[in-house]
């Protein structure tokens, strides 16, 4: 039921979008370059980093690296909207990000299972998995889309029944995991916990500073870092579980992890970036205008 769910997921990520959200990239090619390089390079390298620094067990190594080749979603557009981002660009770099990530991702965690694991290990993600990846992750985007193109009232009735839905499947997911590793979790937990948090801050962090030394304006940064930290845990697991793709419980526990501890991280960062410019704000002088 895993990529059932997703579609679903996915599905109502197509609902909120619209050709335009693709063709606003010329709009906005500044800060959406930069979001896509640290995205696609930066956060694959700096997880990599990451498990190599704490040494983490092979499999558990390769569910970080799924976990930083998957997009974001729609829980960085509520985020975003919360601490005063540009939402017009999270979701420019929703449909951007789940487009590429169809292909990055299967070249990342093919080269994660090849150094972490080697060759003698019968997981991957060879071509008709590839092909199923890119289905899960763009047909029911497409559909939705397509449903909003014809039946946009249905498609604003059903934005909010949506995310709803998607906060509840993403509970189940992650308890789901949980379960079935139950046995083992506590000591998954304090192996890579440390790991998911490092790389829940770091994820923040580069999402929002590398556009503003690059002068992208706060407003867009504050998306950046929402769309580029909060990391589809989702699919991660959905990818890790499905007998017909990894079918590895293992690989699914760092992003079972991150999806719980994220929200804390991402809160303390959304407080923090909002408090900079409000301080920021206060301290510019009074002129006529003001």
């Amino acid at each position: 039921m895993l990529p059932a769910a997703l579609a679903l997921i996915m599905f109502g990520l197509g609902l909120s979008l619209t050709p335009r959200d693709f063709a606003n990239v010329a709009t906005r090619p500044k800060a959406v370059v930069i979001a896509l390089v640290a995205q696609v390079l930066l956060l694959p390298a700096a997880c990599f980093g990451l498990v190599v620094l704490f040494d983490l067990e092979p499999l558990l190594a390769v569910g970080m690296m799924l976990l930083a080749a998957s997009p974001g979603g729609t829980t960085a557009n509520l985020y975003s909207h919360l601490f005063g981002g540009d939402v017009a660009l999270n979701v420019t770099l929703t449909a951007v990000n789940s487009v590429l990530a169809a292909f990055t991702l299967p070249v990342v965690v093919n080269l994660s299972l090849a150094h972490f694991v080697g060759d003698g290990q019968d997981i991957g993600l060879q071509a008709d998995k590839v092909v199923q990846v890119f289905a899960i992750v763009l047909v029911p985007v497409a559909i939705g889309m397509l449903v909003r193109r014809f039946a946009m009232a249905f498609a604003d009735r059903m934005d909010k029944p949506v995310r709803i839905l998607s906060a509840v499947v993403l509970a189940v997911v992650i308890i789901g995991a949980i379960v079935q590793e139950r046995e083992r979790i506590g000591g998954y937990i304090a192996a890579v916990g440390l790991v998911a948090l490092l790389f829940s801050a770091i994820s923040l962090t580069v999402g929002y500073w590398l556009p503003r030394l690059f002068r992208v304006e706060r407003r867009q940064a504050i998306a950046s870092g929402m769309e580029i930290g909060i990391h589809n845990s989702t699919l991660a697991i959905t990818i890790a579980l499905s007998p017909s793709l990894l079918g590895n419980s293992t690989m699914a526990v760092p992003p079972a992890v991150y999806g719980v501890l994220m929200f804390g991280t991402t809160l303390v960062f959304g407080y923090l970036v909002r408090r900079r410019r409000d301080i920021t704000e206060a301290d510019e002088p009074l002129t006529a205008d003001t």
